[in-house]
């Protein structure tokens, strides 16, 4: 899956984060880059999510919902279903999106938490050890592609 993600960040970050929610069977995923401001911001999303919810996480602060989360903490979030989840991780808009399980990643860039990568199903999922650090170098070498890449 790793050799398809940097194949295809040849055509982009959508191509690269399509590659990373086919090869982990997911229903949609979204990329958030730290900017310059201090804040993640939404730089590709899969089909699925609604637009509303695609409008509140435009723009996520660090430490704020799952995609905050995982670059506060510099680890994965994950959640077997955001339907039910009771931990606090989960932000209420992600109710409506209709996903259930979900995990992001933060993408690191060397050793610097520089963006959170995120994939969710339709149904309850738990992922595995293997799969967060299968996810986490997808992040990672989404992280190293090259700056303002679109």
């Amino acid at each position: 899956m790793i050799s398809r993600v940097e194949k295809a960040l040849e055509s982009g970050y959508a191509a690269a984060l399509e590659a990373v929610v086919a090869g982990f069977g997911a229903d949609s995923g979204t990329l958030h880059l730290l900017g310059t401001d201090g804040h993640l911001h939404l730089e590709a999303a899969t089909g699925g999510i609604p637009k509303p919810v695609l409008d509140i996480v435009r723009v996520v602060p660090v430490g704020k919902g799952m995609a905050g989360l995982a670059v506060s903490r510099r680890a994965p979030v994950t959640s077997c279903n955001i339907q039910t989840d009771a931990s606090g991780d989960v932000r209420p808009g992600a109710l409506s999106t209709g996903l259930e399980g979900a995990i992001v990643v933060p993408v690191f860039r060397g050793e610097t938490a520089a963006g959170a990568l995120g994939i969710a199903n339709r149904s309850p999922r738990d992922f595995t050890r293997e799969e967060e650090d299968l996810l986490i170098e997808a992040g990672r070498r989404i992280g190293a592609a090259r700056a303002g890449m679109k």
